[in-house]
């Protein structure tokens, strides 16, 4: 949606966005392409709800059991997670059986979980850790997973493009790494 607006003419200094959106926007002259910053990248994890039996995804096959044994899985319809987990189901030959479980979400995958809408939630962690009632299982085994990279830009018509500069500057400073891993995310 922000980079749409972007696209239709919004006014901005900075944004942040993922990696290939920026580089997208910078093709389109939107962005300044030599202010690009890699900020940080986030994997994706399962939530489930506080207080529910904590399911092992410690290794694929363990993975594969826990989505086989649940009774919901849901995961956001649009956004960066949702090819890449129904890949992984692909990958680990359980697509078909996952069909009548998987509920596709407007929505936040964490909101759900701790609406009880759906057992398991699968995002990105950072978009999981917000949620009070939900637990973070974990990170998807480093077999399977995927990362999101997200990366920042001036607008090439910044009224303030230095100050712009100098924020992306103290995002990518050691000083931002606690705050950043606190997230759910690493640098770069």
């Amino acid at each position: 949606m922000l980079k749409a607006q972007i696209e239709q003419g919004a006014a901005f200094d900075i944004t942040i966005l993922t990696a290939t959106a920026i580089d997208d926007l910078a093709k389109q002259s939107k962005v300044d392409g030599a202010s690009r910053m890699a900020i940080a990248h986030a994997g994706i994890g399962v939530a489930i709800h506080k207080g529910a039996p904590t399911p092992d995804i410690s290794t694929p096959e363990a993975f594969k059991r826990a989505l086989l044994n649940a009774k919901s899985i849901g995961f956001t319809a649009q956004g960066a997670s949702a090819s890449s987990l129904q890949a992984i189901f692909v990958k680990l030959g359980i697509a078909d059986e996952l069909k009548p479980k998987i509920k596709l979400l407007d929505g936040a995958a964490g909101a759900a979980v701790a609406k009880g809408e759906v057992e398991i939630g699968m995002t990105q962690i950072s978009e999981i850790l917000p949620y009070a009632d939900d637990q973070l299982v974990g990170p998807l085994p480093a077999e399977l997973q995927v990362y999101t990279n997200f990366a920042g830009a001036v607008a090439a018509a910044s009224k303030d493009a230095a100050s712009a500069k100098a924020l992306l500057k103290f995002l990518t400073a050691p000083t931002a790494l606690p705050v950043i891993k606190a997230k759910g995310m690493e640098p770069g």
